[in-house]
């Protein structure tokens, strides 16, 4: 399994992002695919997942009402639109897949595949 990022870059505060990641390898469709990012010098850490039939999504606090995450399961691809970006949200963002079934969504063991990640930066 590969997954590819990208969309990232550098905005000013307040402005929009979309950043997406393309699975291949294997049926894209019965996967938990999340998006993580990892600031300097912090740890990585959730941002928002999504269940393979795109019905039960999930956020973090951090990010509810700005991020918005969403597949196309048709072109193995899962997607997040970031508005109203902060600084605070400065960061490398990671996206990440598993097949197995599991109830929790918001952990780093969660997942067994990670793709590269994409450097999102927000100016202020």
């Amino acid at each position: 399994v590969q997954l590819q990022a990208s969309g990232g870059g550098l905005v000013q505060a307040g402005g929009s992002l979309r950043l997406s990641c393309a699975a291949s390898g294997r049926t894209f469709s019965t996967s938990v695919m999340g998006w993580f990012r990892q600031a300097p010098g912090k740890e990585r850490e959730f941002v928002a997942a999504i269940r393979g039939s795109g019905h039960l999504i999930y956020y973090s606090d951090s990010v509810k009402g700005r991020f918005t995450i969403s597949r196309d399961n048709a072109k193995n691809t899962v997607y997040l639109q970031m508005n109203s970006l902060k600084a605070d949200d400065t960061a490398v963002y990671y996206c990440a897949t598993r097949f197995r079934p599991r109830v929790s969504v918001t952990g780093l063991n969660d997942y067994d595949y990670w793709g590269q990640g994409t450097q999102v930066t927000v100016s202020s």
